[in-house]
């Protein structure tokens, strides 16, 4: 049994900020604190990524604190060929080495508890006693896929974002893409070039035909914190800015690729149906309908309220209203790479005033 002041459970861009931080305090890691993470390797969810998925299409790396993602790359490559899940991870792994962060693996958590004005975690490799928690397992681990009728009868390959793998494996075969988020129409845009594909929202998308700029980001991650402050489930950023019209995107859509159907009704067994009768025949239903919130170990906690929102506070809305002792990083308006790093200095910060430590 391991007795610490705080516990970080995950080590993605959040979890990493936050032991940055918890270090550059002044607390002394393996006796003061400890990063729990369940990932097989460094790297959070990008070590799982699409390998299609590169530096040159992906939204952006945020640097970590005190170390520039930049610095770690090989100028003479070209971020095209560069695969995220290969250069992201490489740069978690130098950061965790550099800064001499005590993370621990195997480390998944299974449950969290209260123990005598403590926090049990029980995970891998030995319980952790902690007074404080900052939890960042982000979304990955959590994939959502909507229940529609008809859905088992399917005859074709059904499959979530999460075990998307290349575009390839879908040539000659017909595909229904769901979902109206970024990996929804990037991977329309990858898969559309090798095969046919019908691409279905439950509404209709918005373009950001304008730059996105950080006033944008700014304006739309105040929409998504207010929502939880008031203790309602967290809207996606998409929701709030809409999907931006890259020049690929912009490409696609003079192909057709991106000509949006409304959501069906049910799955039948050869492809999918929608309440006027009409059909689609397909081999492949691809459900790019997103991620939850990974927290199923903090259920007995009872965090949630009624409507299954968790009630925010603290400068970045990463406190939890009715356990001050527990900060969510990931969770609502720091759930992006930038909000993380800005989330793990005042959670620290408002963790540790709480703890009495200064």
């Amino acid at each position: 049994m391991q007795h610490v002041d705080v516990a970080v459970i995950g080590a993605g861009q959040a979890g990493l900020s936050a032991a940055y931080f918890l270090q550059r305090a002044g607390l002394t890691a393996w006796d003061d604190y400890v990063v729990l993470d369940g990932a097989p390797a460094p790297g959070g969810a990008w070590q799982f990524r699409w390998p299609s998925l590169t530096l040159e299409t992906v939204n952006g790396v945020h640097d970590l604190p005190g170390m520039a993602f930049a610095d770690t790359l090989d100028p003479d490559v070209d971020p095209a060929h560069v695969p995220a899940s290969t250069a992201v991870p490489q740069y978690y792994a130098r950061y965790e080495k550099h800064f001499e962060l005590p993370v621990r693996r195997p480390g998944r958590v299974s449950v969290v508890c209260d123990r005598d004005g403590r926090y049990r975690v029980e995970a891998e490799q030995g319980d952790v006693h902690a007074r404080g928690l900052i939890n960042c397992t982000g979304t990955w681990e959590h994939p959502f896929v909507p229940n529609y009728r008809g859905m088992s009868t399917f005859r074709g390959r059904q499959l979530h974002t999460k075990d998307y793998v290349d575009a390839d494996e879908f040539r000659g075969k017909h595909v229904v893409v769901v979902g109206g988020g970024i990996s929804a129409v990037q991977l329309l845009d990858e898969i559309s070039r090798v095969t046919t594909t019908t691409w279905v929202t439950r509404r209709e998308p918005v373009w950001l035909e304008r730059e996105f700029t950080p006033e944008v980001g700014r304006a739309a991650v105040a929409q998504v914190e207010d929502r939880v402050r008031q203790g309602l489930p967290p809207g996606s950023v998409v929701s709030v800015t809409g999907l931006i019209l890259t020049p690929s995107l912009r490409e696609a859509r003079e192909r057709g690729a991106l000509d949006r159907f409304p959501m069906f009704s049910e799955v039948v067994p050869d492809g999918v149906r929608w309440d006027d009768g009409s059909t689609v025949d397909a081999d492949v239903i691809l459900w790019a309908t997103g991620f939850r919130s990974a927290l199923d170990h903090l259920a007995p906690l009872r965090l949630r309220g009624a409507g299954g929102g968790i009630t925010m506070t603290g400068a970045s809305a990463t406190q939890v209203a009715a356990r001050p002792t527990v900060h969510l990083i990931g969770y609502g308006p720091s759930a992006s790479t930038i909000g993380a790093n800005r989330a793990g200095r005042t959670a620290v910060r408002e963790l540790l005033r709480e703890l009495g430590r200064s």
